[in-house]
């Protein structure tokens, strides 16, 4: 008899979503049977993972804190109630997933325990609490080992279907090469600088390595794609801070390669089997051994080197990154 499995995950950024993409398929080859995932809407799940075949549905829950919590707590029992799962798995250390299994009477609730979660848990393996230091990854891969789960791949992959969302965005399916530009982040420490995206575009096109590119940015931040096609005065952008989910997909799918900042995009692209290279100056680099992202880093810097000021992207130079990126490519 088949046995019903939910995975939650309540961080919100896409990008940890997809560091999580191998724990979850583990755990599905574990059971040899599909999963169902929560997740926060944030993330987008039900769009990027829809078409990758171990997972069945995808529920949103905000996770919230404050006054809402309990409220957030009732809408994962419904859904626990409902579906009437006999494992849930928590990839992270909160405690709402936890209660709310223990609340509807689920039989097996496996988490990390870290702090209060293991009095939620019917495990009796838990992390260590100062593995809460450690990246998500590590965390992810020891509550594997502790319960015994085999791991087989490390590197988050997403198959994905991009025909229905030609439609709409025929927009972005010019004729030549194109190669694409992650130029924002959540976080404003992580950007390169629109000047730099510039003069790279430049060094990439006297090289004859593309046509067109696409700027991947996120409608909140796209001043900063007007700055670099304002800077560059060329025709060869193409603008794609207005278009939804289904519309940067494609363009990264569409893409010879991808250069961009340490953001959801970077993660997405390297998932979808897209050469990328990741503009990493300011952030330490270990979480990204478990993934295909090229790191593009000035030279002699501390792997686990930190910094929440802007300026030290200046550090990454155009003419650095181009070198790199050509030893990759040619």
């Amino acid at each position: 008899m088949n046995k019903k499995i939910c995975i939650v995950y309540t961080h919100h950024k896409l990008g940890d979503l997809i560091w999580q993409l191998p724990y979850i398929k583990a755990i599905s080859d574990y059971h040899s049977d599909k999963i169902d995932l929560i997740v926060r809407e944030k993330t987008q799940a039900q769009k990027i993972l829809k078409d990758i075949n171990h997972i069945n549905e995808i529920f949103y829950n905000d996770f919230r804190k404050g006054l809402n919590y309990w409220v957030d707590v009732i809408k994962v029992m419904k859904i626990f109630y409902k579906k009437k799962y006999d494992f849930v798995y928590i990839l992270d250390k909160v405690n709402k997933p936890a209660i709310a299994a223990k609340l509807v009477g689920v039989k097996n609730i496996i988490g990390p325990g870290i702090g209060n979660q293991k009095k939620w848990l019917t495990v009796k393996n838990f992390l260590d609490d100062d593995d809460w230091k450690k990246t998500y990854s590590d965390q992810s891969q020891k509550l594997l080992k502790i319960n015994s789960i085999p791991l087989n791949n490390f590197y988050p992959e997403i198959k994905i279907n991009t025909s229905e969302f030609e439609e709409k965005n025929q927009d972005l399916l010019i004729e030549g090469k194109k190669i694409a530009f992650g130029v924002d982040s959540f976080e404003d420490y992580k950007m390169w600088y629109e000047e730099d995206f510039v003069e790279l575009a430049n060094l990439l096109h006297e090289r004859k390595l593309f046509d067109y590119i696409y700027l991947i940015c996120g409608p909140e931040k796209s001043y900063i794609s007007d700055k670099i096609i304002n800077y560059s005065k060329k025709n060869f952008f193409i603008d794609c801070s207005k278009k939804d989910l289904s519309g940067i997909i494609l363009a990264l799918k569409n893409s010879n390669f991808f250069v961009g900042n340490n953001s959801g995009p970077l993660n997405l692209a390297a998932a979808l089997n897209i050469k990328s290279f990741g503009l990493i100056a300011n952030d330490p680099i270990n979480e990204l051994k478990f993934s295909k992202i090229n790191i593009l880093r000035p030279h002699n810097l501390p792997d686990d080197f930190r910094s929440r000021e802007r300026q030290g992207m200046k550090k990454l130079t155009p003419d650095q990154v181009f070198k790199d990126i050509i030893e990759n490519i040619i």
